[in-house]
């Protein structure tokens, strides 16, 4: 961190889709460390649900939001202009996308370029982007039976052929962010993330953790097969450490916990023997392993399983989203 005459010097970062799940988390891991001014991007300023970050330790110092939208250049602009570096975090979630190259294509590919575009042009220092692992697990010919590492990428063809539209969009947002930083210059790092859960701090519940909330909910169908998890705060922890840390290059993936969803509505019903829980379940095949060793290699830390879970649970009932 640079310092001037002895002090440390204040950076100011963006950090895109700041109301979001994994975003939210990091702003108020930026907060915390007191050396960071933060411009948020979001949708509305103004909206109830961003309360949360205005209600955060160090945001009526150090956290400014701007109204901006991903595909509008201008807005996101706007809010890097000034910025010494930028977290690209934002990015559509839909469980269901009426029309999927509008909905998810659009602001996956072409926001992600907005982004890296108004990067450029403020010359920000380093960019950290949230890929996923659906960037590198849809991919038939992988050797089986061997944990899929960075060099793993998701097949953009196979995606388009089975209408996986979140992973293609996830796949394409990242080759062509790795395809303007070669031509630009610009220095970018990519963290791919496996499922998110962990509790929250919006109002809102996001798409990764209706997959906990699922099997709290009778009318819930559960698919029975091998997951990848990862608690949102060590994401944001992820995502700190590869800002802060000289050197890095490429992508990381961020894989926790590989768990069977038999096995966590089993630790779910020993915790909280008076809850409802699914009844439908359906078997499918399980997920492939993943290699987070080039992450953990600089230094990444990870909670056990059992307390993401239960904080997970604990923050839903706080929210009141389980009946």
């Amino acid at each position: 961190m640079a310092t001037e005459g002895g002090a440390v010097r204040t950076k100011t970062v963006c950090v895109t889709g700041a109301g979001g799940f994994v975003a939210s988390w990091l702003v108020k891991l930026l907060l915390s460390r007191g050396r960071y001014t933060v411009h948020g991007t979001v949708r509305d300023p103004g909206d109830a649900k961003n309360a949360h970050l205005a209600a955060l330790d160090g945001a009526a110092e150090r956290l400014r939001l701007f109204k901006a939208d991903l595909l509008d250049y201008g807005s996101m602009a706007a809010a890097i202009a000034g910025c010494d570096d930028v977290f690209h975090v934002a990015c559509p979630v839909l469980l269901h996308a009426p029309n999927p190259e509008v909905d998810l294509l659009a602001p996956a590919v072409t926001g992600t370029m907005n982004v890296l575009k108004a990067c450029s042009e403020a010359k920000v220092g380093r960019v950290v982007m949230v890929s996923s692992v659906s960037a590198v697990m849809v991919n038939p010919a992988w050797p089986e039976g061997k944990a899929m590492d960075e060099d793993c990428w998701s097949d953009v063809e196979e995606c388009r052929a089975t209408e996986n539209w979140y992973t293609l969009g996830k796949t394409i947002a990242e080759i062509e962010a790795f395809d303007h930083a070669k031509r630009s210059g610009l220095d970018l790092v990519t963290l791919c993330p496996s499922l998110v859960i962990g509790p929250l701090l919006q109002s809102t519940v996001n798409a990764s953790s209706t997959v906990i909330l699922g099997c709290l909910k009778v009318d819930c169908e559960v698919k029975i097969k091998l997951r990848n998890f990862v608690d949102v705060r060590d994401v944001a922890d992820a995502l700190l450490l590869l800002y802060e840390t000289p050197g890095v290059s490429g992508r990381y993936i961020c894989n926790s916990h590989a768990r069977k969803m038999s096995h966590i509505i089993d630790l779910l019903k020993s915790w909280y023997p008076g809850c409802k829980f699914a009844d439908k379940f359906v078997q499918v095949s399980d997920e492939p392993t993943f290699d987070s060793g080039k992450l953990e290699k600089l230094g990444w830390k990870i909670k056990p399983f059992e307390e993401t879970l239960r904080d997970s649970v604990e923050s839903y009932r706080a929210e009141g989203v389980l009946d």
